[in-house]
């Protein structure tokens, strides 16, 4: 008592050891996100651990917020994906950009602190599915952690960036990465991994916060060799086991189910919620020889978190076979349903339907469509959770190909969701975008190859026929949402419409107000009940990540990144999209009422013409060559060849004139250390210049159609 008494009375005595407050950082612990503390900090990602990204913060109001103006920007080094939060504590600001560096700023003033680089090797970039992205930070007790993409685990002195200890998280030898951001329970940093595509077998690991040594690890998928990984999935993934095949690719690949985004927190029923990912290869035809739900694929699982050990499990897409992961953002609340106050887990995964669950017990609650078109499956059976799949979505058993509301890139990808409480709606950046799942058409397209996507199924025929008028109606359907989902009525309050899909991620305050950015270069605030856009920003790119709020001094400030980036630009070709206009400006900007700053006149975007050199192909070359361009080369240069502007565009590329010097580069990889590695392993001569004489039909097709798909203004 004496002591206690002593310590309030010297609180201000800062030599007294146990009586000053922790600062900074160093104030971010267990307690303090499980609260997100009174909206001064944004302290993770998420904001706290139910990762609702709602601020109590109301300065910033529908009465105000026509005042809201820059007070700094800062130019960032990579003209990348940039899809991170800004983590805010005590006025200092911590962003991650591609490549996994980190920043560190006063987040009043703009001033740099310090920056740290983990020195990736840019040929890691071909094992990067979808950029070479980074979602953000988490802090704790005065460090920082952070993900990086070859598979490490980094703790910096939140300070001055120092690294305190690194671990390598992965098996270096396999295509593993990092993009998602690590969370911190119970003085553990939880992190998980991607690569599905490529062929590796998923897991969450939980590290010692303070040394960086392993205190458990949880595999989503049985062990291909049948034995026992001496880990704390093992008890589980024995009944697991049961349902996936005795053989099939899976045996080779490791089956996917990896964890690259959602990790959540309870921190009411003191439970770890993961979302696995697809499976590998997609197609369940040959991963599992068509047989068994492959658990725990495409499903949120609770975990105890001191151990790892398993609680119970939903899964969303049963033998999951079109890429519809369950890793997307995960959120928690508390609401009334059905006159009984429920805890609940909120998921808008890939498949299209918003997923209500009983965090308790992990029952089904509801699931409905939050997007047109959803026709892989009807709905759920509220019986047995299970969907009532339409039976042509099985393309592998079929063997026709099925024609998608719903893309791999998903109804919801990885771009945060946000829940206000004081609406008690969900807000969800969701896109509306058609795929053309095919089957194997040769043994190719079914074998496993050491290098590129392996994923079962035939992506070369996937692109959009020649034809004009085909290509802008496909434009036409693909869009972009903001859907305001009320989850006790089971619909959506309010809907925008966006003329291109893949826009940013969402922020919801107590002001009543909204905040997200779009692929078309805009930032705006809504009014939360009713999606009325209150304010606009241009702001020059595309806008992916979504944004944190905090205050400084009693100022309300408003952060968030652009840049474009992520698999959509990537891969998807559509040229006549509206971002095909906008440059790539890797940018965080900070917003405060009344600020004064103006961003700098952006640089003018002049792409190369199309000049290929004369077409010489044979029809056989070109063939040859669009398969070998779907199996390698479309996920990071686009379907048709058509790129995104992250890549170069091969259309465009002074090499495709010079055979040798073509084959320098695809084969050789002459550039590798830019990330375009040497393909050497699975092409030779041949199919190099088969590829060449492909990407220049396509440029001399561009060449000849480019006027007619040029966007309207």
């Amino acid at each position: 008592m004496r002591a206690g008494l002593l310590c309030l009375g010297l609180a201000t005595m800062l030599a007294l050891a146990g009586c000053a407050q922790p600062q900074g950082a160093d104030k971010v612990d267990g307690a303090y996100l499980a609260s997100g503390g009174d909206g001064a900090d944004w302290p993770a990602v998420g904001y706290s651990y139910a990762e609702q990204r709602f601020s109590p913060l109301d300065q910033i109001n529908a009465n105000t917020v026509g005042r809201l103006g820059i007070a700094w920007y800062a130019d960032l080094p990579d003209p990348r994906g940039q899809e991170a939060t800004p983590v805010v504590v005590d006025g200092i600001l911590y962003v991650t950009g591609p490549w996994s560096k980190v920043f560190a700023y006063r987040a009043a003033t703009g001033e740099a602190l310090w920056a740290f680089d983990p020195g990736i090797a840019r040929d890691k970039a071909a094992q990067a599915c979808c950029d070479v992205v980074n979602r953000g930070v988490a802090l704790w007790k005065g460090r920082l952690y952070v993900g990086a993409l070859d598979g490490r685990l980094i703790a910096l002195d939140a300070a001055t960036g120092k690294k305190l200890w690194s671990v390598q998280t992965t098996d270096p030898a396999k295509p593993y990465t990092i993009t998602g951001a690590p969370r911190v329970v119970k003085d553990m940093v939880i992190i998980g991994n991607g690569g599905a595509e490529f062929g590796v077998r998923g897991y969450v690991t939980a590290y010692d916060a303070a040394t960086g040594a392993k205190k458990w690890r949880f595999y989503t998928v049985p062990n291909p060799t049948g034995a026992a990984d001496g880990e704390a999935s093992d008890a589980i993934l024995k009944t697991a086991a049961t349902s996936w095949s005795a053989n099939g690719q899976w045996k080779e690949s490791g089956g996917g189910g990896t964890v690259w985004d959602a990790i959540v927190y309870d921190a009411e029923l003191d439970q770890l919620y993961i979302g696995v990912g697809n499976g590998s290869p997609w197609n369940h035809g040959l991963r599992s020889e068509g047989k068994g739900d492959n658990l725990f694929l495409s499903s949120i699982v609770a975990l105890k978190p001191e151990t790892g050990e398993y609680l119970w499990h939903y899964q969303e897409t049963p033998a999951e076979s079109w890429d519809y992961t369950a890793t997307q953002p995960i959120v928690l609340a508390t609401m009334t349903i059905g006159g009984a106050e429920r805890r609940l887990l909120f998921h808008a995964p890939k498949n299209g339907f918003f997923f209500a669950i009983d965090r308790t017990s992990g029952k089904l609650i509801s699931a409905d469509p939050f997007v047109a078109n959803v026709n892989w499956a009807s709905g759920y059976d509220p019986a047995s959770g299970r969907p009532i799949e339409n039976p042509a979505a099985r393309y592998y058993q079929t063997g026709q190909p099925f024609l998608s509301g719903i893309a791999p890139i998903g109804a919801h990808s990885w771009q945060p969701m946000a829940f206000s409480p004081k609406t008690g709606l969900v807000y969800i950046p969701a896109n509306e975008i058609g795929f053309a799942y095919l089957p194997p058409l040769t043994p190719e397209d079914e074998a496993r190859g050491p290098i590129g996507f392996n994923v079962g199924a035939n992506l070369a025929e996937g692109g959009l026929p020649g034809d004009v008028n085909v290509i802008k109606a496909a434009i036409a359907a693909t869009r972009g949402k903001l859907v305001a989902w009320d989850p006790v009525a089971r619909t959506a309050r309010w809907t925008l419409d966006f003329p291109t899909p893949w826009n940013g991620g969402l922020m919801a305050t107590a002001g009543n107000l909204l905040f997200g950015g779009t692929a078309t270069g805009e930032f705006s605030a809504w009014a939360a009940d009713s999606g009325t856009r209150m304010w606009t920003l241009p702001v020059q790119s595309g806008v992916m990540a979504a944004p944190s709020t905090f205050t400084v001094d009693g100022v309300q400030y408003v952060a968030f990144t652009t840049g474009r980036g992520g698999v959509w630009p990537l891969s998807a070709g559509l040229a006549g999209l509206p971002t095909a206009q906008l440059p790539d400006l890797p940018r965080l900007i900070v917003l405060k009422l009344d600020g004064k700053a103006r961003l700098p006149a952006p640089p003018a975007v002049a792409a190369a013409p199309f000049a290929p050199p004369a077409a010489t192909g044979n029809a056989g070359q070109l063939a040859a060559g669009k398969a070998l361009f779907g199996r390698y080369c479309m996920v990071c240069h686009g379907a048709e060849a058509a790129g995104g502007g992250v890549t170069p565009d091969l259309r465009r590329s002074a090499v495709l004139a010079n055979a040798d010097a073509w084959r320098a580069i695809v084969v050789d990889g002459a550039l590798a250390e830019r990330g375009m590695v040497g393909f050497a392993r699975v092409l030779d001569s041949a199919g190099a210049e088969s590829l060449r004489h492909y990407v220049i039909d396509r440029a001399q097709w561009m060449r000849a159609n480019a006027d007619l798909l040029a966007p309207a203004h």
